[in-house]
């Protein structure tokens, strides 16, 4: 049994403790919003949040969030509205196909909670998610519709 909580909720999940969380989660909490992509933590489309920190879900295993706090896409908005990537993905209409777009929002939300105003070399580093149908550039535009950039340096 694995006890953790998961968007904001405790779980026990009777898995092995070896299992990917990612499988965890999508089989036997029932949330299918995190999406398996590469299996090798290399695309980004299982990204969760662990302690608030971004993270691949399809190579952490689930022993390893025993007692932490997991959020994955259902989760990260409050009840009654979205989080605001989310807004910007809807309002820069960011998805083509979709399959992808749970990891990023994950990534860019983590992002923007560790650094509000990132510049443009930033959010390249954090947010290295994999998306086959190219939607950087709308990617890089909702992000700037929320978070300002950084103030130039006068040094």
């Amino acid at each position: 049994m694995i006890e953790f909580t998961l968007n904001g909720r405790p779980v026990t999940l009777d898995v092995d403790p070896a299992m990917p969380l990612l499988w965890a989660i999508r089989e036997q909490a029932a949330l299918t919003g995190t999406k398996f992509g590469c299996g090798i933590g290399a695309c980004g489309a299982c990204m969760v949040h662990l302690d608030g920190a971004p993270v691949r879900s399809c190579v952490l295993t689930t022993g390893s969030v025993a007692g932490r706090s997991v959020t994955t896409i259902e989760g990260l908005a409050p009840a009654d509205g979205l989080h605001p990537v989310q807004a910007a993905w809807i309002e820069h209409q960011v998805p083509q196909c979709g399959y992808c777009q749970s990891g990023l929002i994950m990534a860019v939300a983590a992002l923007l909670a560790e650094n509000p105003a990132p510049t443009d070399e930033e959010m390249e580093a954090a947010v290295s998610n994999i998306c086959r149908c190219g939607t950087y550039v709308r990617v890089r535009r909702a992000i700037r519709a929320i978070a300002p950039s950084p103030e130039p340096s006068n040094g």
